[in-house]
C-alpha cells in the first residue's frame, strides 16, 4: 500500500452532485448500508442548508480500478438503471440522499417519524418565516404528507392544505421539491406573482426570499474529497472505517463481499452455508464450541491457507483478506471448512466442549488451516495429535493470542505443518510459550485464557463430579452444564481469615455440577464431605477417590488443612501444565514463588 493515497478535496457546487445522482453518475457501493435518516433529521439538514451552514465534507471514490471491483446501486429515489457510475459515495450517503430525496424528487419521501414509523413526507419552506429574523430556520421547514394536507384531532381536521399550486401561493410556501428546476422555480414564481395580482409588497418579498434562501441554496457548495481509482481496498477499508458516521463499522467482510458480489457471488448466503457446517449444526452431537467463529475468522483462515501455497509469504492480514482473489476463495473454502472440522473434533479431545471452555476463539483460525493443510488421515496419527496439543497448549497457557495476531497465525502455519510433516521447524509458539508460578495465584476469574485452560486441563484428568460421580464428557458438558465452583468455600475461608488472593485464585477452584456445589454450602470439606456421601450414597474410599481426580490432596482437604492442600493443589496442577506445555516451568522455587507461597513449589 503507498503511503500515501493523495485524495483531492474541490468545494462543488450541490446542484452538480444533485445531478450526478440524478442521472447515475454518483452511486453507493453495495455494501454501504441504506439510508436511513427520519423526518426531522430531513427538516435539519434542510434547515441548514438553505442559510448556508457547512455540513460536513462528501468523500467519493473514483469507479473504475479492476482490482477494486465493487457492486454498486443508485441512491434512493433514482430511477436510472443500467448506468456505469462514475463515483462511489464513500461518506455522506445520509446527506446526499436526503437533500436529492427532498430538493429533486417529484415523489414524496419514504422516510420515519421520529418514533419510527414509516411516512411519505414533501418539504416547503414558508417563505415569511424564513425572512422572519426572529424565527428559528427549523421551523420554516414543513413537512407534510403525501397528500399535502397537515391534519390534526386524528386526521378529522385540516391544518394546512397546500394541495394546488394556488393554496401555495395562498400560504406563501415554496415546494423544496423544485429547487434545482430552473424552469419549474420560474413558472412557481410567476405564478405567485399573477395570485397576487403583481403586488409591489409581494414582488419584494419574494425578491427577498429568492436572495436571501433560494439562492443560498442553489448556490451552496459542499467540499468533495475524491480518491483516485488506483486507490487500494485496504485505503477504502480504512478510509470508511475512519469517516463512517452511522456508528457501525464496516467490516473487511463486507468489502469482500462487495467485491465477490461483482462475480454475481453472494458471498453473505455462502458464508451463512459454512457457518452452519463449521457449527455443526447438523452434528449428532451439537455444542455451541464453535459459535465465537465469525465471517472475518472463516475469511482469516482461508487467506492464511492460500498465502501459504503461494510460493511468496504466510500471511493474513487485513490487506491479504482484502487482497483475496474469488478464484482462490472458490478453491480454498471447503478444504478450510474441513479443517474447522478436524478443528472440533481435535477440541473434544483436549476435553474443551463448550464455548464458555475455549480459552481463544482466535487460536482456532491457524489451527483450522494446518488441520486443512496436513488432511485428515495425518490429523488422525497419534504424533499429529501430540504436536498440535503441544502447541495449543503452549500458546494457551503461554496466553499468546490475546492481541492483534495475524503475525502468529502465519509462523503457526509454517511451524506447526513442518514439525508435523517431520521437518526443520522453527515452533515459535512452543519456544515463546512461558508459564509463571507466580500467574498460578494470580488467576482468579474466568476472563483470561490460562484460566479456562486450567480447567480444561482438570477436566483432562477425567475428573468425577463428587455428588453424581460421573465425568465431564461432551454430551454431559452440554447436558448437565457444569460450573467453576471453591473447594474451601468462600464462606468458610473468609471466616476463618484465610488470604483472598489465594482462596479465589483458580488454585481453590474446580468444575462441578450444580448439585455438588449446593452440597458443599459455606462449610468446611470435613463438613460437607460427609453431607456429600450420604447425599451420593457413597463410602469415603470413593469419596477420596472422587476428590482425588480434582488434583486435590485428600488427607488435608479431609483435615481441613487449607495451607497443605494449597501447596498441594497448587503442585498438581503446575504438573499437568508442564504435561500439556511440555516443558518445565522454570521460577517454581524462585525467590518470587517462595514469598507469594511461602514455601519453593519445586
Amino acid at each position: 500500500m503507498p503511503n500515501n493515497i493523495a485524495p483531492k478535496s474541490i468545494d462543488t457546487e450541490l446542484r452538480e452532485l444533485m445531478r450526478d445522482v440524478a442521472y447515475g453518475k454518483a452511486q453507493l457501493p453495495e455494501f454501504q448500508r441504506s439510508w436511513t435518516w427520519d423526518d426531522s433529521r430531513i427538516i435539519g439538514i434542510l434547515a441548514s442548508l438553505s442559510q448556508g451552514y457547512p455540513m460536513g465534507a462528501i468523500m467519493r471514490l473514483t469507479y473504475g480500478n479492476e482490482n477494486v471491483r465493487f457492486k454498486y446501486r443508485t441512491i434512493e429515489g433514482v430511477s436510472v438503471v443500467g448506468v456505469v457510475p462514475d463515483y462511489l459515495v464513500l461518506d455522506g450517503q445520509q446527506r446526499l440522499t436526503s437533500m436529492y430525496r427532498a430538493t429533486c424528487c417529484k415523489d414524496p419521501v419514504n422516510t420515519t417519524t421520529e418514533k419510527g414509523k414509516r411516512t411519505e413526507r414533501y418539504y416547503y419552506l414558508d417563505i415569511n418565516k424564513c425572512l422572519d429574523k426572529n424565527e428559528e430556520r427549523e421551523e420554516a421547514v414543513f413537512s407534510v404528507p403525501a397528500d399535502r394536507k397537515k391534519k390534526t384531532n386524528f386526521d378529522r381536521d385540516v391544518e394546512l392544505d397546500l394541495s394546488t399550486r394556488e393554496l401555495e401561493y395562498e400560504h406563501e410556501m415554496f415546494p423544496l421539491n423544485i429547487v434545482f428546476d430552473s424552469n419549474e422555480s420560474f413558472d412557481w414564481a410567476m405564478g405567485y406573482m399573477t395570485f397576487y395580482e403583481q403586488s409591489s409588497d409581494k414582488m419584494e418579498k419574494y425578491k427577498s426570499f429568492n436572495k436571501d434562501v433560494l439562492e443560498t441554496i442553489t448556490s451552496y457548495k459542499l467540499p468533495v474529497i475524491t480518491l483516485d481509482k488506483e486507490t487500494p481496498r485496504e485505503a477504502v477499508c480504512k478510509v470508511f472505517e475512519n469517516v463512517n458516521t452511522g456508528g457501525v463499522p464496516l467490516t473487511v467482510f463486507e468489502l469482500v463481499t462487495a467485491s465477490f458480489a461483482t462475480y454475481e457471488f453472494d458471498l453473505r448466503k455462502d458464508w451463512e452455508t459454512c457457518r452452519d457446517i463449521i457449527r455443526g449444526k447438523n452434528e449428532p452431537l451439537n455444542t455451541d464450541v464453535m459459535d465465537g467463529v465469525d465471517e472475518t475468522a472463516f475469511l482469516t483462515a482461508v487467506t492464511l491457507f492460500t498465502t501459504y501455497h503461494a510460493n511468496t509469504m504466510t500471511t493474513c492480514k487485513k490487506k491479504d483478506i482484502l487482497s483475496l482473489a474469488f478464484d482462490d476463495y472458490k478453491a480454498n473454502k471447503d478444504v478450510i471448512i474441513e479443517g474447522y472440522k478436524m478443528a472440533r473434533k481435535f477440541l473434544f479431545s483436549q476435553f474443551i466442549f463448550r464455548m464458555r471452555d475455549l480459552p481463544y476463539t482466535s487460536q482456532l483460525i491457524p489451527l483450522a488451516a494446518i488441520c486443512a493443510e496436513i488432511g485428515t488421515a495425518i490429523f488422525n496419527q497419534p504424533q499429529t495429535k501430540k504436536t498440535l496439543s503441544q502447541w495449543f497448549w503452549c500458546g494457551i497457557m503461554g496466553e499468546m493470542y490475546g492481541g492483534a495476531n495475524e503475525t502468529r497465525y502465519a509462523n503457526d502455519m509454517e511451524d506447526v505443518v513442518a514439525a508435523i510433516r517431520g521437518k526443520n521447524s522453527s515452533n515459535r509458539t512452543v519456544n515463546a510459550a512461558y508459564f509463571s508460578a507466580t500467574r498460578l495465584i494470580s488467576l482468579q476469574t474466568r476472563n483470561s485464557a490460562a484460566y479456562k485452560g486450567i480447567m480444561a486441563l482438570v477436566y483432562r484428568e477425567r475428573c468425577y463430579d463428587f455428588v453424581q460421580g460421573i465425568t465431564i464428557d461432551i454430551v454431559k458438558s452440554m447436558d448437565e452444564a457444569p460450573d467453576i465452583h471453591h473447594i474451601f468455600p468462600e464462606t468458610y475461608c473468609i471466616k476463618m481469615g484465610y488470604d483472598k488472593n489465594k482462596w479465589n485464585s483458580i488454585i481453590n477452584k474446580t468444575p462441578l455440577l450444580p448439585e455438588s456445589n449446593r452440597q458443599i454450602g459455606g462449610e468446611a470439606p470435613s463438613v460437607y464431605s460427609k453431607r456429600i456421601m450420604r447425599k451420593a450414597e457413597i463410602n469415603e474410599a470413593e469419596l477420596r477417590s472422587r476428590v482425588e481426580s480434582h488434583l486435590i490432596d485428600y488427607e488435608r482437604f479431609i483435615s481441613d488443612d487449607f495451607d497443605g492442600y494449597f501447596i498441594s493443589r497448587a503442585k498438581s496442577i503446575m504438573k499437568a501444565i508442564e504435561a500439556a506445555m511440555g516443558k518445565k516451568i522454570a521460577d517454581k522455587g524462585s525467590e518470587q514463588t517462595i514469598k507469594i507461597y511461602g514455601v519453593s513449589l519445586d
